[in-house]
Parts: C-alpha cells; sequence; structure tokens
C-alpha cells in the first residue's frame, strides 16, 4: 500500500461541502475537481471527483451517481488536532451551524478541549486542543 486517502461521498452536495469547508479552514486547497458531464443529464454539474488537501492530508469528493439509503455516520469521524483554542472553538461553532453537537466543548479527561460535532453534511469532527 502507497497512500490511504478518506473518500467522502455525497448525494448531491460535495460541492456545497467543499467551499464549506474552505471557508472553515483558510488553507484547505482544492487541487481538482471534475463534474459530470451532459452524458448524465441527472446529475449533471455534480462532482464526478474532487481531491481536497487540508494540511496536508488528501481527501476525494464525489457525488454519486446512485441514489444510496445509507449516508454518513459517526463511528467514522475526522480527528483533528488545534493549536490554539481560538482555531479550535472557531471550527466547532461553524461546524454545529445546521449541525449535531454529539459531545460539547469541554476539558474531558484525555483532553484539555474537544468537541465533537456533525456538520450539516452528516461528516462527523472531533476536534481536541493539542
Amino acid at each position: 500500500m502507497t497512500k490511504l486517502t478518506p473518500f467522502l461521498m455525497f448525494q448531491g452536495q460535495a460541492e456545497e461541502a467543499i467551499q464549506f469547508y474552505a471557508s472553515v479552514f483558510k488553507d484547505l486547497e482544492i487541487v481538482s475537481m471534475v463534474k459530470y458531464g451532459p452524458e448524465a443529464p441527472e446529475i449533471e454539474g455534480k462532482i464526478a471527483n474532487a481531491v481536497v488537501k487540508l494540511h496536508g492530508q488528501e481527501f476525494y469528493f464525489n457525488d454519486s451517481n446512485i441514489k444510496h439509503e445509507f449516508t454518513f455516520t459517526p463511528s467514522i469521524s475526522m480527528f483533528l488536532d488545534f493549536d490554539t483554542e481560538q482555531e479550535l472553538d472557531e471550527a466547532f461553532t461553524r461546524f454545529a451551524e445546521n449541525g449535531l453537537v454529539l459531545m460539547p466543548l469541554a476539558s474531558y479527561g484525555f483532553s484539555k478541549k474537544f468537541g465533537w460535532v456533525q456538520d450539516t453534511f452528516g461528516v462527523s469532527w472531533q476536534l481536541n486542543l493539542h
């Protein structure tokens, strides 16, 4: 194995999610983005594949061309360590808007400050003060 890359599959909201994450994380870089064309009229203009880099880690994004009954689950989440409390608080606040707080920001036995939140797209984020 040469590389492990998280693959996030959406139901038509991939580009909206990428733009939202770019507004939360100033160092997010959109490496590439390919959209479905007229050969797939029901999803034309949606994301066929996109590569995004966040803190040096690549993520793949896709709008599925098949409707699925499943979505994201908190049992798999993005775990982020923050250097400053301000960055942590800002990210948590943004993710909690129209999202679901799974664990409020607080001091826990394993962390000075930690919070767990599911964003408006259903992606789960564990945010930790390093």
